[in-house]
């Protein structure tokens, strides 16, 4: 678990920088985007799994 805290402290810096160094603020949206994105997939899985494994016990 400590190792994603460190892994996900290390982007948001990475973030900024690109943040502060875009050209205008199309760039910003797609970086946010980009940055939530793979928690959305994630979550969206890990959902997946739940609702599979649920529905398979109750058969």
């Amino acid at each position: 678990m400590k190792q994603l805290v460190i892994i996900l402290q290390t982007q948001v810096p990475n973030i900024e920088e690109k943040i502060k160094d875009a050209p205008n603020n199309d760039y910003t949206i797609g970086v946010l985007i980009g940055s939530f994105l793979p928690l959305v997939f994630l979550c969206i899985l890990a959902y997946g799994i739940y609702y599979y494994n649920k529905n398979k016990k109750t058969d």
